[in-house]
């Protein structure tokens, strides 16, 4: 029997962020995106002077355990910065960029996310079917 998916949330919000370069922290625009399809993540666009954007795939508990205190694994580690910030810091060793943020308007976002998908209901939201058929089932 086949159980039918709960309807489509989506969430899109605009935010200012600032890169942090050696002379200067540099205004960029990005765009929140979260759908509760992927109810995990919460993608952040970078929308910068290339055409094409750069985004980044953020866990939602990792944003909120990193407004409180240094967490992250891999090329994503968030951590409280000066000044009711949350410091990002996205990248391998030695190719990383440091993008500040207002950490109550990013938290403010994320607890949209569990408000759409409220936690332990993810897995009722993730569409199986396609990787059931690329598997052969």
């Amino acid at each position: 029997m086949s159980q039918s998916l709960p309807a489509l949330k989506t969430l899109t919000r605009s935010m200012p962020m600032e890169l942090l370069t050696p002379d200067a922290a540099v205004r960029i625009d990005t765009t929140l995106d979260y759908t509760s399809r992927s109810p995990h993540a919460l993608s952040v666009t970078f929308h910068l002077m290339d055409p094409d954007p750069v985004v980044w795939h953020l866990d939602r508990e990792m944003v909120l355990a990193g407004s409180l205190t240094p967490t992250g694994d891999g090329e994503v580690h968030l951590r409280p910065a000066d000044g009711g910030r949350l410091l990002l810091r996205l990248g391998p060793a030695g190719h990383r960029a440091d993008v500040l943020v207002d950490a109550d308007r990013l938290t403010a976002v994320v607890r949209e996310t569990f408000a759409l998908v409220p936690q332990g209901t993810e897995e009722r939201h993730i569409d199986w079917r396609p990787l059931l058929a690329s598997l052969g089932r």
